[in-house]
């Protein structure tokens, strides 16, 4: 990895009479005839731009229009000279510019804030034409102190007391936040729900991203019946299939089978009652919305058996009959892995609380569609 001064950094950009530098939080872009130079500090932060992994730099605005204007607008529009011309990506030390390589917007947000008449770039994330090696990851993005990782107290109820199990995983994986009590306009419908989904609606007023990020738990006040008087509860992120309970006068039944529904189709009754699909809901989607990330590419069995190694496994039978999950789990981790066909083609997802927590998976051998670690 080479050291570059600004003037160095800047002459890539183009002729210094005719470009623009540009600062926003903890980034600069500089913007030229000759190409964009973005520069970042070194160091790993979720809240600032910064070297994310290996293949990634993350932008995080509000960025000016110009930086927009180049980074995501010129790049679509084939005819403009600004489509051709590189992005150079930096990260500052306190010994010069640590040059990463040259790179492409993967990713973009924008929105139209008020007071602005343009979207805003509110962030961006660039994949490195070629990946950092470890020590030059190393170098921009020193790894931080292991934090408090979130135990496994919980998994020993897996099977003797699932609500305290649950109770367990979702405090110790999500911070507490403050608790605001209802509004009448918002309380829940005259439904006479189970003991186990009543109180999962009670650890989500303050945990309320177990509620789901890929597919959701219903609110309660937003519960609703179909015809069939089911009790719609859960739904698949673009509507592809539901999750239901039966509906009983008083709610008697404890423990009631959980019904997943393709649009079109008979409802299949999930291999686990209430108590146990409400613990894998909750794990499925934490790992789906973790901060960090590592995602095997089509991994062979082989592979996958690798991953697994060392994992405790959450003693469930299979999640969601559409893609059958198996779920395995470490201090902060949670790992899922799908075999959808039953053809050993295995889809596996693993989420993270802090990066250290997948140090158990660096060293497989095995491609990487991200890994934060």
């Amino acid at each position: 990895m080479s050291l570059l001064n600004d003037m160095q950094a800047f002459a890539l950009a183009g002729d210094a009479a005719i470009r623009d530098s540009y600062t926003f939080g903890s980034a600069t872009a500089v913007i030229g005839n000759a190409g964009t130079v973005i520069i970042v500090e070194a160091g790993d932060a979720r809240d600032r731009s910064s070297v994310w992994n290996a293949e990634e730099v993350r932008l995080l605005g509000p960025a000016p229009t110009p930086v927009r204007q180049r980074l995501v607008d010129q790049p679509w529009d084939r005819s403009a000279t600004a489509a051709r011309l590189p992005v150079h990506l930096t990260a500052r030390l306190p010994e010069g510019l640590a040059y990463l390589g040259t790179g492409t917007v993967a990713q973009a947000g924008t929105e139209l804030r008020p007071g602005h008449a343009e979207h805003v770039l509110t962030d961006c994330v660039f994949r490195l034409d070629t990946p950092l090696s470890r020590p030059d990851l190393d170098r921009v993005r020193p790894p931080l102190p292991p934090s408090a990782l979130p135990g496994l107290e919980w998994l020993s109820n897996v099977n003797g007391n699932r609500v305290t199990a649950l109770e367990q995983f979702i405090t110790g994986w999500y911070p507490a936040m403050s608790e605001a009590p209802e509004t009448p306009s918002v309380q829940a419908p005259t439904l006479n729900l189970p003991e186990g989904l009543r109180h999962f609606y009670h650890l989500t007023r303050r945990h309320p991203g177990s509620l789901g990020v890929q597919n959701r738990i219903i609110p309660a006040s937003k519960l609703r019946t179909d015809p069939n008087e089911t009790i719609i509860f859960g739904e698949e992120n673009q509507g592809g299939f539901v999750w239901s309970l039966p509906r009983t006068p008083d709610g008697s039944e404890a423990d009631p089978a959980v019904w997943f529904q393709e649009h079109g189709e008979p409802p299949i009754a999930e291999q686990e009652p209430l108590s146990g699909f409400l613990l894998q809901f909750a794990l499925f989607e934490a790992a789906m919305g973790a901060d960090y990330l590592a995602l095997p590419h089509e991994p062979t069995a082989q592979q996958v058996r690798l991953l697994i190694e060392g994992l405790h496994p959450v003693p469930l039978r299979p999640f969601c009959p559409w893609y059958p999950t198996r779920f395995f789990v470490a201090p902060g981790l949670v790992l899922h892995v799908s075999d959808p066909a039953g053809d050993d083609s295995f889809s596996v997802w693993a989420g993270a609380t802090h990066r250290s927590a997948l140090a158990t998976l660096a060293d497989t051998a095995i491609e990487w569609n991200q890994f934060d670690g």
